[in-house]
């Protein structure tokens, strides 16, 4: 049986998880504080992206989704393994995005990944101190030109 403490911190890890898809879907890349450290790594690279610092991948990110008209970011399945006040996850997303082409038609594709993530207790709450995407599947993904790389975007 869990203990309180564990459903607390597995709540508040949900919790967690909600907002970065949240923050990254109404394109508030100052939310992301609230999700991870401020040194945390983040690697996007297995999905075409790129990878570095928390303030690195904000800039690059308000630059890499300007193509992209809408997204949503689903979590589902959380895969946690609670020490403490450090945990490991593998989290499932399916991620439904739009695509606006050159013709102004909009493409509508599909990625399936998992996050994997370490997570800390910090003094406002658990943060994600590194986060790995994982890709498992694309669906119609369209032709495109790769996302810019983080040193032209954070120069």
């Amino acid at each position: 049986m869990m203990s309180l403490q564990e459903m607390s911190d597995r709540l508040e890890i949900q919790d967690l998880f909600s907002r970065y898809t949240y923050a990254i879907d109404e394109r508030n890349w100052d939310g992301l504080d609230d999700v991870f450290t401020p040194d945390a790594f983040i690697d996007y690279t297995e999905a075409g992206g790129e990878k570095g610092q928390l303030p690195e991948i904000k800039r690059w990110l308000a630059t890499a989704m300007e193509r992209f008209p809408t997204f949503q970011h689903m979590v589902a399945t959380h895969k946690l393994k609670l020490n403490g006040d450090t945990a490991e996850s593998r989290t499932i997303l399916f991620n439904p995005m739009v695509l606006r082409k050159d013709d102004g038609e909009d493409h509508v594709f599909f990625v399936g990944l998992w996050y994997n993530d370490k997570l800390v207790r910090t003094e406002k709450g658990w943060r994600i101190a590194e986060r790995r995407e994982e890709i498992s599947y694309t669906y119609n993904t369209p032709q495109m030109a790769p996302a810019p790389a983080i040193a032209d975007v954070v120069g």
